[in-house]
């Protein structure tokens, strides 16, 4: 299955791997591993994880505390969050009526 992200969404993921990347060379590209991991796992079996909202789920990622949060639409995957899981944990929801 196909994924996307919501342009926001894509902003956290380039923003979190670059932190990482500045705090040990070579962290940002196992964050990156790790969430596509989860968005594979996600797009392998879309229907596994928890909801978090209506028909919205959420995969954690390996070794770091992010979660995916995602929704079908049109037979794909749409990444609406790579969410930190100790931050604000409903700044994402607007984003599910602009999409």
């Amino acid at each position: 299955m196909k994924f996307s992200f919501h342009p926001e969404a894509e902003g956290e993921f380039e923003q979190a791997a670059d932190y990482y990347e500045e705090r040990e060379e070579g962290l940002g590209y196992d964050f990156a591993v790790e969430v596509f991991s989860a968005i594979e796992l996600a797009s392998s079996y879309p229907s596994a994880w928890p909801l978090v909202e209506d028909k919205i789920r959420r995969v954690l990622v390996n070794r770091f505390p992010f979660g995916i949060i995602y929704a079908q639409k049109e037979g794909m995957i749409f990444v609406l969050a790579v969410m930190h899981m100790h931050r604000e944990p409903d700044y994402w929801k607007h984003r599910i009526l602009e999409d």
